[in-house]
């Protein structure tokens, strides 16, 4: 029976990791050209329609709305592994 605890561990582990990343890290309302994941066209974008909130997740992923309507994501998807590390370091 003991042969399988490090198996139940992990997936245990992955479905809270799953759970926790959907919850959100934090949230930016600006209209700020200089955040660390902007590119030429979202730097172009923001300049020429103004204030959009970015919503980060603890997967890794921003959602970047203005007003209500979702424009671009930000990102890479943690999963599996990454994402059960990314979990225990932050809880």
């Amino acid at each position: 029976m003991g042969q399988f605890d490090d198996r139940v561990e992990r997936q245990r582990l992955l479905l809270e990791a799953e759970e926790w990343s959907k919850t959100i890290k934090c949230i930016h309302v600006h209209s700020c050209t200089s955040m660390a994941y902007e590119n030429d066209d979202t730097i172009k974008e923001l300049e020429k329609n103004g204030t959009v909130t970015d919503t980060e997740f603890n997967s890794g992923l921003i959602y970047r709305r203005r007003q209500g309507k979702l424009v671009h994501t930000f990102g890479l998807e943690l999963k599996g592994d990454e994402l059960i590390d990314s979990f225990v370091r932050h809880t």
